[in-house]
């Protein structure tokens, strides 16, 4: 990248048109290291599965949290169709669990917002390949607390996301795009911490 070339206005709406290949580009490794350290859990077994259950939800109801206090539905007011964290304690009560917040995460600025939820809009994505990991599964149980994988299913709420993203709508405060994207690795690593707890 070419010195300076960050040097540009943070305002929403005047820089945004990149901040997604930005926010790609520099949570790629954490996004590489999640996704292998999730992968050790095999979600074709009951404990596997609810295992990976109880790590997501370490980190997702925190985050989620911190969301909330900072007015996350103010900047979309969708919120209440976005957020998961009843969908993954449905799931674990499912199967005998309670969802636990496991790690702590610092308040949100807006820019924190928009930050953390590209991490949690995106991980939709990635879902739609585990339900087809878990169908494979023998145990019933499995396939009957999903509520948190296929959450949000045919709402196309990724592509929202990418729209309020670019948005001048998105938040009506000036922001720095190195917090958002400094939020988007903080997510990614509360993630990786609540994976280790579980």
């Amino acid at each position: 990248m070419l010195a300076g070339a960050l040097d540009v206005s943070t305002r929403v709406g005047h820089s945004l048109s990149g901040l997604r290949e930005r926010l790609r580009d520099a949570t790629s490794a954490a996004h590489r290291e999640l996704d292998a350290q999730l992968s050790s859990f095999d979600l074709t077994v009951f404990s596997g599965y609810r295992r990976f259950l109880q790590a997501n939800a370490g980190a997702l109801l925190p985050l989620e949290a911190a969301l909330v206090e900072a007015g996350v539905a103010e900047m979309f007011p969708d919120w209440p169709e976005r957020a998961r964290s009843q969908a993954i304690a449905t799931d674990l009560a499912r199967l005998g669990r309670d969802a636990q917040a496991t790690v702590s995460v610092p308040p949100m600025t807006p820019g924190g917002v928009l930050g953390t939820m590209y991490v949690l809009e995106g991980s939709r994505l990635g879902a739609k390949f585990l339900l087809k990991t878990i169908a494979n599964s023998a145990d019933p149980r499995i396939g009957e607390a999903t509520a948190y994988l296929g959450h949000g299913a045919g709402k196309r709420l990724w592509q929202s996301f990418l729209s309020r993203l670019q948005s001048e709508e998105a938040c009506e405060e000036p922001y720095d795009e190195d917090e958002v994207i400094e939020a988007a690795r903080a997510a990614f690593a509360a993630f990786e911490r609540a994976a280790d707890r579980a």
